[in-house]
């Protein structure tokens, strides 16, 4: 199983970026389906998660209303829209996937067995 993530990039605070996370090895639409992120010298904390049946689960209140996950199950796709984009969002994220359909109530990295390599996300003007 692998995950690749592409999208990132530089954007300016209020634009939006699109992350893909593309599956393979794994039926996607099976399984839950979480972000992460990670700044340098802090620990990768949990952004969303969504479950197999698409409930989205937030881990972080600063997101709700910005950021959204959805699946193109034809291409074993998920995506991380983010709008409204501010500074404190630059990071790393992470796309994320186990074994299970229902999303951990909190997100820790250890509730995720597979990972993908991460891209670099930076908000700035």
């Amino acid at each position: 199983v692998q995950l690749a993530e592409s999208g990132g990039g530089l954007v300016q605070p209020g634009g939006s970026l699109r992350l893909s996370c593309v599956v393979s090895g794994f039926t996607l639409e099976d399984y839950v389906l979480g972000w992460f992120r990670q700044v340098p010298g802090k620990e990768r904390e949990g952004v969303l998660c969504a479950a197999a049946d698409d409930e989205i689960t937030y881990y972080q209140d600063s997101v709700k209303g910005r950021f959204t996950v959805f699946r193109d199950n034809t291409k074993n796709t998920a995506y991380l829209q983010m709008n409204s984009l501010k500074t404190e969002d630059t990071a790393v994220y992470y796309c994320v996937t186990d074994y299970k359909a229902d999303c951990p109530q909190r997100a820790t990295p250890f509730h995720f067995e597979i990972w993908g390599q991460g891209a670099q996300v930076t908000v700035s003007s």
